[in-house]
């Protein structure tokens, strides 16, 4: 029989697991849906990791072979999405992200187009409710089930927008803003995302490698792109194109994506050209700054708290890459550390988990003071220039033989 006296032991029972979960790290888990992770920007939300690893390193949960390339991965649920070249022909794989377990595979042809690097795709997958989006080498691209790979609609890029394939190949990620589909693929271009149908796209241009960013102005939804000519802001309702300012490089190899902060974009380019703040003011990109301490060749910085933190330098022309920390308003540099190659980057907890470019595991303070190490930990090897990505405490990273892996981070005293 159900008395007071066991209502009052249930609610004290209740209020206390409230309070402890009211008051303890608590780790959120978290998907990374897309390039750059759920709200685009390289930060995960995901918190309570500890500040030390176990000597020796983490141990590696699983690994898989997926095939050579340089794309990123997605993960949304129990489930991860990822891409690779082998023997002509591409794969995008739907992997369970805890045990890397083989859930479906999606395979066409393609070509490798190894130009000074291993080839292979570079776009990362973007999951948006019961679909995956993935873009080719060449162009292929595709909208699939995530239930089971097959296939909701496709385009060829090349013949649909009438360009040539970039000389890296099409590397831009699917951007969702509603039911659109953006890219930036020698024009920038805008598919319904539900069925294929193109519904603008931009005059051609020299193609860039990054992808969209999107943002919100006096009411409307403006595209921010940086291709091989210059920035380039649309507008998201039909591809007028806003404003632009010329941005080039020596090789035609303007790769990151632009960072959006209020009317302030920030954009950076290897190849000795360097970094630049615009304002964008009465439909004119005004230019804030513009230095050579922070030169991304491909991959992006990441803005946390007014600091730019971002890999300066060129991955095979000799000359030393840094880790660079730099003021966003003022492009004033606040420190660098050498040692890590030409790696990459996210953020979490507070914290910059770093993928060196020999496929080390590094985590360090997110602090503009100075560069402090936590931990490090053996992770990958070969070459590694590919962002890691981190969901529900897994980190998982691949190199550019298609080598992937996954650890778990640890969490801290106390964390759930």
């Amino acid at each position: 029989m159900f008395t007071i006296r066991h209502f009052t032991t249930f609610l004290r029972i209740l209020l206390t697991t409230i309070m402890l979960v009211l008051t303890s790290q608590w780790l959120p888990a978290d998907d990374w849906p897309n390039w750059s992770g759920i709200n685009h920007d390289g930060i995960s939300r995901e918190t309570g990791f500890a500040d030390t690893w176990p000597d020796g390193g983490l141990p590696i949960e699983w690994t898989r072979e997926i095939g050579i390339g340089f794309s990123s991965m997605a993960v949304v649920g129990h489930r991860l999405f990822a891409m690779g070249h082998e023997s002509g022909v591409e794969t995008v794989w739907c992997l369970d992200s805890r045990t890397g377990a083989v859930i479906w595979k999606h395979q066409y042809p393609g070509e490798l187009l190894p130009n000074l690097h291993e080839g292979g795709p570079g776009s990362t997958p973007t999951v948006a409710a019961e679909y995956v989006y993935t873009l080719g080498k060449e162009g292929q691209l595709f909208c699939l089930n995530v239930a089971d790979g097959k296939v909701v609609w496709e385009k060829k890029l090349q013949q649909e927008l009438e360009v040539k394939t970039p000389e890296w190949g099409f590397s831009s990620s699917p951007r969702i803003v509603g039911n659109q589909l953006i890219l930036e693929a020698g024009r920038v271009v805008s598919f319904d995302r539900r069925n294929g149908e193109k519904l603008w796209q931009t005059e051609p241009h020299d193609a860039g490698y990054g992808s969209a960013a999107v943002f919100q102005q006096n009411g409307q939804t403006l595209i921010a792109t940086l291709d091989c000519d210059g920035l380039r802001i649309v507008d998201a309702a039909n591809g007028t194109q806003v404003a632009f300012t010329e941005w080039k490089s020596p090789y035609k190899t303007n790769a990151t994506t632009p960072i959006v902060a209020g009317d302030e974009i920030f954009i950076s380019t290897g190849y000795k050209v360097g970094c630049g703040l615009f304002r964008l003011q009465n439909e004119s990109l005004e230019p804030v700054y513009k230095n050579p301490d922070m030169r991304n060749h491909f991959n992006n910085s990441i803005l946390l708290d007014g600091s730019l933190y971002g890999f300066d330098g060129d991955s095979h022309i000799g000359r030393l890459v840094t880790l660079n920390c730099i003021d966003f308003r003022t492009g004033k540099p606040a420190w660098k550390q050498r040692g890590l190659g030409c790696g990459s980057l996210l953020i979490a907890d507070g914290k910059l988990l770093i993928l060196a470019e020999d496929g080390t595991l590094v985590l360090a303070k997110a602090s503009s003071a100075a560069y402090t190490e936590l931990a490090r930990s053996p992770f990958l090897e070969g070459r590694c220039w590919t962002v890691p990505v981190l969901a529900d405490g897994r980190v998982y990273g691949r190199n550019a033989a298609g080598k992937l892996v996954c650890v778990i981070l640890p969490k801290a005293t106390g964390s759930r």
